[in-house]
């Protein structure tokens, strides 16, 4: 039973659930309930949310980032979904692998060069909802005043009311892309043949996002 089931699933009686067109309805009914939910503007919470990054080093292991200052909200109509958007803004700044030297080659202009490009940004252009829980988002990727376009498929995991009265909900998903679309060239030759940094970048969101209106 899938996410979308389990917030709409209703009781019925045993003769009304064996009957086979009551069956239909309630599938027919469910999603409208989950679009109900969902539909509104929500603002991600930073504190709550991570969007990261993945790059493979030296061509044997992987090393994992994050952007650390993040703002964005989207506003979700499934019932037309040209009427859903997204808008998130990264402070390039906020780069965190872990490593101060690395992040400091990365905020430079090797790289981000965040002095010149304090931003990256992510507008939507479309929001379709896909089979079950997932949404597809594609929209334009700006880094360093190159834009290029990126889709993503974003699994909703939960709907929740905090301890706060804020109500939450939960985003999930992955995509990759190749740095080099973006400007960001740098490299360095191995010894043993291949390159210090792929050029293939996995990017992962999780995101909390709480409603506004």
């Amino acid at each position: 039973m899938g996410l979308f089931d389990w917030f709409t699933k209703k009781s019925t009686p045993a003769a009304e659930s064996a009957t086979p067109s009551g069956a239909v309805a309630t599938l027919e009914r469910e999603p409208d309930a989950v679009t109900e939910t969902l539909a509104g503007t929500w603002t991600i919470d930073p504190g709550h949310s991570s969007l990261g990054f993945t790059a493979r080093h030296a061509m044997v292991t992987n090393v994992r980032g994050t952007f650390d200052e993040v703002e964005g909200s989207g506003t979700l109509d499934l019932t037309d979904p040209a009427n859903s958007s997204v808008t998130v803004l990264m402070q390039a700044s906020s780069i965190n692998t872990g490593s101060a030297d690395r992040d400091g080659h990365l905020r430079s202009a090797d790289f981000f060069d965040v002095e010149t490009y304090p931003e990256l940004r992510f507008v939507s252009t479309s929001v379709e909802r896909l089979a079950g829980e997932t949404l597809r988002v594609a929209g334009d990727l700006t880094i360093k005043d190159v834009t290029r376009p990126v889709s993503i498929d974003v699994e909703f995991t939960g709907v929740a009311t905090d301890p706060f009265g804020n109500q939450r909900a939960g985003f999930e998903g992955t995509t990759t892309v190749n740095r080099k679309d973006w400007g960001l060239e740098w490299n360095a030759a191995l010894e043993t043949g291949g390159v210090l940094v792929s050029e293939k970048i996995k990017l992962t969101l999780d995101i909390s996002a709480i409603k506004s209106v």
